[in-house]
């Protein structure tokens, strides 16, 4: 896969922010893509406008992953459009902004709802694409976006932080399970910049927040939208030996946080 022209891919979550950006990346690549959304229509079909003037095609798909019919439905609909799907990228995400210490702040509704998007949501996409993958001759890799907050245990809440440890633990587990046509793998980035976490966290705290990570990182940055989609993309088209693993995206933010047990 280290030629993505003609190559399709689906990306959930992708109106905006790092699905965006890695669609766009793909698209750039020759790769045709599937955008979805669960609200964001117009976010959608500007982000599949963006990719078709690279010269690619695109389906614009509007489901939610926790639903099951949609994620068979969204793999469905790109089998018939190309007849293959090389890359899944599962990407949609939801959360709700809680200060870990405010128990009351959560309940088992919140749990979830922040688990159906973002492990059964992820593990529903994987098991639509694996049929379709396994008959391929060279498989097909896929790309979850975990999260930071699932290998320090901090986070925008205690659910949100607990879903995407989840989703580093299912990674691990379907490399093993569906090996060797699908490679499986994990981001998990720090702070992003980006209207998301501004939105969630309001500006004051979303500029401190910012400020404070930049600071803490040995390489003086934080995360990006572009710069997630860069490490998704190594691990579609770079070494195609590597499978089951996290790559931590945080300018190092991570090395004076705890804990790193997994490692």
């Amino acid at each position: 896969m280290k030629d993505l022209k003609n190559r399709v891919a689906i990306i959930t979550g992708s109106s905006s922010g790092v699905g965006a950006s890695t669609a766009r990346l793909l698209a750039s690549l020759g790769c045709n893509v599937v955008i979805n959304y669960n609200s964001n229509a117009a976010g959608g079909n500007q982000v599949a406008a963006e990719c078709e003037k690279l010269g690619v095609e695109t389906i614009v798909f509007g489901g939610n992953v926790a639903d099951d019919a949609d994620c068979k439905s969204m793999v469905a609909g790109a089998v018939e459009r190309w007849g293959r799907v090389d890359i899944l990228v599962n990407n949609a995400g939801t959360t709700k902004f809680v200060d870990h210490s405010d128990l009351d702040g959560l309940s088992a509704k919140d749990f979830n709802h922040i688990y159906a998007v973002n492990v059964i949501g992820a593990y529903q996409m994987i098991r639509a694409v694996n049929e379709q993958m396994k008959t391929q001759e060279d498989g097909g890799a896929v790309v979850n976006v975990a999260s930071i907050a699932g290998v320090t245990g901090y986070g925008s809440c205690v659910a949100y932080a607990a879903s995407k440890g989840a989703m580093v633990t299912m990674t691990l587990s379907l490399a093993r399970a569906l090996g060797p046509k699908l490679r499986i793998n994990a981001v998990c980035p720090g702070f992003i910049a980006g209207e998301w976490l501004r939105e969630g966290f309001g500006d004051e705290k979303y500029e401190l927040l910012m400020e404070n990570n930049r600071n803490a990182a040995p390489l003086g940055v934080v995360a990006t939208p572009e710069t997630v989609a860069d490490a998704i993309l190594h691990f579609i088209s770079g070494p195609q030996v590597i499978t089951g693993e996290t790559l931590i995206v945080d300018g190092g933010r991570h090395l004076s946080m705890a804990p790193l047990s997994h490692r």
